[in-house]
C-alpha cells in the first residue's frame, strides 16, 4: 500500500487528485494540503511514502517544501512527485535540486499520474518527456564543464552505475550490462549518493550532467 499526501493550493484540483487516488488499488490517501507550510506539518504528521506535490502555491512554494520535508525526513524519506503545469527550466532545476523523486505536468492523465505515483514510491525517478527535453537542452546549452573532484570520492563501478542512470537506464537495463544483480545496482547507487550527499536519484542524474560524466546527446553506452 503507498500512502499519499495530496498538496495543491487549488481546492477543486485537490478533490480530484485525492479522488482519482482513493479509487486506486493499492493507494492510500494520508492527507491533504493547501499550501507548502501546511505540506511539512502533514508530511511530519502522517510520514506518507509519496507526495504529489504543485511547485506555485502562495507563502511557501513547493520546492521550498520538499526542501524542509526531505531536510527533516526520518529516513526513510518521502518520495516527492512534482505536479505542476509549467515545465520551465526554473523549476525543473528547482524541484530535482530540492530532492524531488519525479517531475510530472498535470495534463498528463489519470493513468500517467497513477503509474507515476508507482513508479516514484518504488524508487524510480519519473519525468515528463517535455522535462526531460528541456532538461537536456538546457544543460546542452551550458559550457563545458571544469574538474570534477568530488567524483574521485567514487569507486570505479560507483561512477560506472552512476553515469548509466544518468543516460537513463533502469535498475535492470544496468544489472544486465554489468553482470550483476539489481540489489548490487542498488548498494552501488547509494553508496555513491551518500558520498556526494544527494537525497534522490533525481539529484543524481543532475549531478551526472553538471559535472560532464554525460553530455547530452553523447552515445548511449
Amino acid at each position: 500500500m503507498i500512502r499519499v499526501l495530496v498538496v495543491d493550493d487549488q481546492f477543486l484540483i485537490r478533490a480530484g487528485l485525492t479522488g482519482l487516488l482513493r479509487a486506486a488499488p493499492g493507494v492510500e490517501v494520508a492527507g491533504e494540503a493547501g499550501d507548502g507550510a501546511e505540506a511539512v506539518r502533514q508530511a511530519a504528521a502522517t510520514r506518507p511514502d509519496v507526495i504529489l506535490m504543485d511547485i506555485r502555491m502562495p507563502g511557501m512554494t513547493g520546492i521550498e517544501a520538499t526542501e524542509r520535508i526531505l531536510a527533516g525526513a526520518a529516513d526513510p524519506a518521502p518520495r516527492i512527485l512534482v505536479l505542476t503545469t509549467f515545465d520551465l527550466d526554473e523549476y525543473v532545476y528547482g524541484a530535482l535540486r530540492a530532492g524531488a523523486s519525479g517531475f510530472l505536468l498535470k495534463d498528463s492523465g489519470p493513468e500517467r499520474l497513477l503509474a507515476a505515483v508507482a513508479a516514484v514510491g518504488g524508487g524510480d525517478g519519473l519525468f515528463a518527456p517535455s522535462v526531460t527535453r528541456r532538461l537536456v537542452e538546457a544543460f546542452a546549452r551550458r559550457p563545458e564543464p571544469g574538474p570534477t573532484p568530488e567524483l574521485d570520492v567514487l569507486t570505479a563501478r560507483e561512477t560506472q552505475v552512476l553515469r548509466l542512470i544518468a543516460c537513463g537506464l533502469a535498475n535492470q537495463e544496468i544489472a544486465g550490462r554489468l553482470y550483476i544483480s539489481e540489489a548490487t545496482v542498488k548498494t552501488h547507487l547509494n553508496r555513491a549518493m551518500s558520498k556526494l550527499d544527494l537525497a534522490s536519484r533525481a539529484q543524481a542524474v543532475v549531478l551526472a550532467y553538471e559535472t560532464g560524466l554525460v553530455t547530452p546527446g553523447g552515445a548511449r553506452p
